[in-house]
């Protein structure tokens, strides 16, 4: 080759496709319409040359890429801007970064305007350096304001000025995520207008851990939920306790439906305010890049999300019960049967429309069942009947699901001895005011919630129930024409 080398070839091919764009869509992150799950690591920081960075040297930095990349790793958390070299090397080894902006958040920031406009000017710049490059994530214009910082201010003026760092970064670099990483101590801070949820989290009992991402996703809403950092010290736990904490967090994390999670650390060699940290060993590979027993584990781990291949998968009937619901069914069709779940089946009842959704729904190859028009519960009971499923699952003729929804419905199943599961239900983007205000409206799972994994009903639209239990309870009450029967039999 000519003119350019194989690598800037293959750089500029990447950049070239169309659809490369990272979002967000409900709880998770796409690319190019395809979804991401964050297989991340953190990288840094580390000691600084003469001039003052931090990243100096491409020569390592390509080798740590071209090692995470070989472990199953796609994504990387900087706590500094890094430079438009290492954003390259990222970009050959197929990671996306989560570019952290530092700035001054252990002291009181907020009493004097001019470090504030100095720390939004800093935040601009550090998004403007990396704008638009592929290997962009996101950022995280800020990572956990010490509660005594939060106090002092109140919790309304750090939040305002978190928007505010928000929305500079979003100026400079538009299409980016932009969050910002909390922690526990600070966990009800109201922070609604950021693209991911993002926490540090550092528990070491599985129960608790547990625990407390359902507690986390009942903050996120209908946002991703990320784990910024997760992770364990081999000094003082050893290398085998590592492993195997590592191991089951990020299972855990994964299949508690987050988005994605960052071990803390990629390497034991890191540095903070000029100085060694030599007391600490989280890193994946020690101080001069020899992996520790925890990449295997965090190898392993990654290769397996969401879930490990060989967990029992208990047959689903995916009941779809539709009257003159022509003008939305086949997009909930479509969906229903890209599903990545290997034993389900599909039922649509049709409840005596008058419009084409018989037709639609055997146009795409699933069982329908046609019958007078008697009311939603009985279209549902009909589809308990002839249901094969070991569990049998509601969804509404206007919604849509998540590619991998049964498998997580499995997991729960798998886990508990709950009869009923379901949500969360995620609204799509609003086009006008009333769907804005349906959107805003009461309904969903977290309105109801007694605690953060528990709700007092289970709405229909994405109802799991085990079929012997509904069975036994004789089924949905025919009483119920329209709604309330969700309420009704929970």
């Amino acid at each position: 080759m000519t003119g350019i080398g194989v690598q800037e070839a293959a750089r500029r091919h990447r950049r070239g496709q169309a659809g490369l764009g990272v979002r967000t869509a409900g709880k998770f992150v796409e690319v190019g319409g395809e979804k991401l799950y964050l297989r991340g690591v953190t990288y840094g920081t580390f000691a600084s040359d003469e001039r003052g960075d931090e990243f100096h040297d491409p020569g390592p930095v390509a080798d740590d890429f071209a090692a995470m990349a070989e472990a199953g790793i796609n994504a990387v958390r900087t706590y500094t801007v890094p430079p438009t070299w290492l954003l390259d090397l990222a970009e050959d080894s197929d990671l996306r970064l989560l570019v952290g902006v530092p700035w001054e958040q252990h002291v009181t920031f907020l009493d004097d305007r001019g470090r504030a406009r100095s720390i939004e000017a800093r935040v601009r710049e550090g998004v403007a350096r990396c704008a638009g490059h592929p290997a962009v994530l996101g950022y995280a214009v800020g990572n956990e304001i010490p509660a005594p910082i939060v106090r002092w201010h109140g919790r309304r003026r750090v939040e305002k000025f978190v928007e505010r760092l928000y929305e500079a970064a979003k100026d400079e670099d538009p299409a980016a995520l932009v969050t910002y990483v909390n922690y526990p101590s600070t966990e009800y801070l109201q922070l609604p207008f950021l693209d991911l949820v993002a926490f540090n989290v550092y528990l070491e009992s599985p129960r608790r851990f547990a625990a407390y991402l359902a507690r986390l996703q009942t903050i996120a809403g209908d946002r991703p939920l990320v784990l910024a950092e997760l992770g364990l010290d081999s000094r003082r736990h050893g290398l085998g306790a590592q492993a195997s904490a590592l191991d089951w967090q990020i299972r855990t994390a994964f299949a508690g439906g987050c988005a994605g999670a960052f071990v803390f650390a990629w390497t034991d060699d890191w540095s903070r305010g000029g100085l060694d940290v030599d007391d600490w060993d989280f890193g994946l590979t020690d101080r001069v890049r020899a992996p520790k027993p925890a990449l295997a584990a965090v190898a392993d781990a990654y290769a397996e999300v969401p879930f490990a291949a060989d967990e029992s998968c208990p047959r689903f009937t995916v009941a779809i019960c539709s009257h003159n619901g022509a003008a939305t069914l086949r997009a909930c069709l479509e969906r229903t049967l890209e599903l990545e779940y290997p034993d389900f089946e599909v039922i649509v009842v049709d409840d005596g429309s008058a419009d084409e959704t018989p037709a639609i729904a055997t146009s795409l190859g699933v069982r329908v069942v046609s019958t007078p028009n008697r009311g939603l519960s009985a279209a549902r009971n009909t589809a308990l009947e002839l249901a094969t499923g070991e569990i049998v699952v509601y969804l509404d003729d206007d919604a849509w699901p998540d590619r991998h929804w049964l498998a997580y419905l499995a997991q729960a199943f798998r886990t508990t001895t709950h009869a009923v599961i379901g949500g969360p239900n995620v609204p799509p983007p609003p086009r006008n005011l009333a769907e804005r205000a349906v959107a805003a409206a009461p309904g969903g799972p977290i309105h109801v919630l007694l605690s953060d994994e528990i709700a007092e009903h289970v709405p229909g639209c994405n109802l799991a129930v085990r079929r012997d239990a509904l069975r036994e309870l004789g089924g949905f009450d025919p009483q119920f024409p329209a709604a309330g029967d969700d309420v009704d039999i929970c």
